[in-house]
């Protein structure tokens, strides 16, 4: 019976919409948190999208602030059938007296709704790893320990990092049973220089890990019984609360915490503030959480952006002047308009946003409708949906303009958090007049009823607004200027120095293998070893070792009169290196990219295009889909025009088949 009800439990997750904070202000007086736009997708969506992705069958949403906001964006989206809405259910729950994780999972617990072991995270968890196998990890756990009430997933960070979600733990070696939990603080002044441990965990426990710095995403597997947990004990305000009560009263509550380690290839970060929010946007750029990554259409059927070189994403419809300087790590919403000699670098500007003449924008964030006059710095800050910025303005320093904030020109604002409306008197705090449409955001004046002082200064240790600020480690610029013959939607930029280094070690590689004949597994290890060398993401791989391929073969002798024949004889010893990386459908799309653009530099592989694609097609090489998807993002209309026919032969071929298996 009971290994019936196991097959037909659903696979459920508890998604927390606030942070229960005041991290984010002044956004968040307007909009929830799940309404967060991180490059220009809503926080909600990354959640949603890799549940949908892993199986999830149904998500119970819950809300605290701004529960209409979060319900009409979600019945919106329903409505729109994007990816997630498809085969997934979603249940809102709102309930305005909560203030802390541990009230909304006891709240949840009242209405009996979850039916057995469930994922639990909050919208500001951002991560690409497979939560349903650390779901079905936890299952078999519990048929070894019934006392295991959560699994607690961490992931290994940059060294001496401090946001204010890493953690110092202690845990069993051989069972991975958590045995001591520590917080770091986030003040760099308050950095611990030592730590204390009870001697019990070492004389209890035959074999010990301790882990220091590692990253906590919030996010955790709960068994049937920790909702209860959180139920029976109002102390348990926090997951923090939770973890810390059950290892202190393990025989009484009969309870037990176990770990999770992510992979080196899966990601996870809670964007906590906004120097979080900052870095988890520069890695979303940069393709660690891929397949949540700007061209692949989070949540949407088809791609909005076009992805570049160096890491630019640009919508199709945007208007970019030609002296216009765009760095790396950079996307640009539909609608928008850059204007003459500006330059942007590590930034997101939103949709229908309007920048300047001579602006210089740095490691910035324009939300929806941003205006920006000329001459204007924007350097490591947040510039709200509808907000305006007058000429001649430096707005930097972590400063915040929240929703239609409006500055006037030649203002300097550092530092801040500015609101468009006055605040009321009631709340305490002093506020600054900036102009008719800015206010600096009061600071939260202490309760005379808050709880002692301990647990004040702790709180305030873990949980304190962090500011857009530079980061300890950089990402290399690499320049992307448009020129005399490139229009708004030009070919793609020249490649940064460490990808050309990388693509010139493995053309390299592969002349001698080829000239050598030695076997072409090593090369594998090769181009691996390279890539880890110079940090590429699998894509540029995927791209960089099909356009090595093609300029070994532009040079052989007799190309151009017999170019299929010459690559299949290329293949022919390549073909190991070529199946290893071009596996999936996303490989394919790197390998016609690369095609793409090598018709740009080599009129051979230009003129014999079709000849060259219905090789791969006829191979299985590539597929007819994503030869049609990569077809319609094709900007150049003459190879597009050359490329008519082969494409129409595809899916008329196609029809055919559908028409035979009728």
């Amino acid at each position: 019976m009971s290994k019936s009800i196991e097959n037909e439990e659903i696979v459920q997750a508890i998604l927390i919409a606030d942070s229960y904070n005041d991290n984010f202000l002044p956004f968040t007086s307007a909009l929830p948190l799940a309404l967060l736009p991180l490059v220009n997708v809503p926080l909600i969506e990354y959640t949603l999208e890799v549940l949908n992705r892993h199986g999830v069958e149904e998500v119970i949403v819950f809300c605290s602030n701004q529960s209409h906001e979060v319900k009409r964006f979600i019945h919106q989206r329903q409505a729109e059938k994007c990816t997630w809405s498809m085969n997934m259910t979603i249940t809102t729950i709102s309930s305005e007296s909560c203030r802390c994780l541990g009230e909304a999972l006891r709240d949840l617990e009242a209405r009996h709704i979850i039916r057995g072991n469930v994922i639990l995270l909050g919208v500001d968890s951002v991560t690409n790893a497979n939560l349903t196998a650390l779901l079905d990890e936890h299952k078999r756990l519990l048929k070894l320990d019934r006392g295991a009430a959560m699994t607690v997933v961490y992931k290994d960070t940059v060294q001496g990092l401090r946001t204010g979600n890493e953690v110092m733990i202690v845990t069993d070696s051989t069972t991975r049973r958590l045995l001591y939990h520590q917080r770091l603080t986030q003040q760099e002044q308050q950095r611990e220089r030592n730590f204390e441990l009870p001697l019990e965990l070492f004389v209890a426990n035959r074999n010990v890990t301790v882990s220091h710095g590692l990253l906590d995403p919030q996010i955790a597997i709960c068994s049937h019984a920790a909702l209860p947990l959180f139920a029976d004990n109002f102390d348990f305000l926090t997951r923090d609360d939770f973890v810390n009560g059950v290892l202190i009263n393990e025989e009484i509550l009969n309870s037990r915490i176990y770990v999770a380690k992510l992979g080196r290839e899966e990601y996870a970060m809670r964007v906590s503030n906004w120097q979080t929010y900052h870095m988890v946007s520069l890695d979303v750029m940069n393709r660690w959480v891929y397949p949540l990554v700007p061209d692949m259409a989070i949540s949407q059927v088809s791609p909005y952006y076009k992805y570049y070189r160096n890491n630019i994403y640009r919508h199709r419809n945007v208007r970019v002047s030609r002296s216009c300087e765009l760095d790396g790590d950079l996307v640009v919403a539909e609608n928008s308009t850059l204007e003459e000699d500006t330059s942007i670098r590590q930034s997101v500007v939103g949709r229908g946003c309007r920048i300047g003449r001579k602006c210089r924008i740095r490691n910035s964030f324009l939300f929806d409708g941003a205006t920006v006059g000329d001459n204007c710095v924007l350097d490591h800050c947040i510039i709200a949906g509808g907000a305006s910025v007058g000429a001649g303005c430096h707005v930097s320093d972590g400063a915040v303009l929240g929703e239609r904030v409006e500055l006037p020109a030649g203002m300097t604002v550092a530092k801040l958090l500015v609101q468009a409306d006055k605040p009321d008197d009631e709340w305490g705090g002093a506020s600054q007049k900036l102009a008719e449409r800015a206010y600096t955001v009061p600071e939260e004046q202490p309760d005379e009823d808050e709880d002692d002082d301990d647990d004040v200064e702790v709180r305030e240790t873990f949980n304190q607004p962090l500011p857009i600020g530079p980061l300890r480690s950089g990402y290399s610029p690499s320049i992307y200027q448009l020129s005399d013959d490139e229009g708004p939607s030009g070919a793609p930029s020249p490649v940064q120095e460490d990808s050309s280094i990388f693509l010139s070690e493995v053309v390299e590689s592969l002349k001698r293998g080829l000239a050598e004949q030695t076997n072409a597994e090593y090369l594998i290890l090769e181009i691996n070893s390279s890539r880890y060398a110079y940090n590429m993401s699998l894509g540029e791989v995927n791209f960089y070792v099909v356009k090595a391929i093609l300029q070994i073969l532009v040079v052989q002798e007799g190309v151009a009169t017999n170019t299929v024949g010459t690559l299949r004889k290329l293949l022919a010893y390549f073909g190991i290196v070529f199946h290893n990386y071009i596996r999936d459908k996303d490989a394919m799309l790197d390998c016609l990219k690369a095609f793409e653009e090598m018709c740009q530099s080599s009129d051979i592989i230009r003129a014999k295009i079709v000849q060259l694609l219905h090789f791969l097609y006829e191979g299985d090489l590539v597929s007819e889909e994503v030869i049609v998807r990569w077809y319609e993002g094709v900007e150049d209309e003459t190879l597009k025009g050359t490329l008519a026919k082969f494409v129409q032969w595809l899916n008329e071929s196609s029809d055919d088949e559908s028409d035979d298996e009728e």
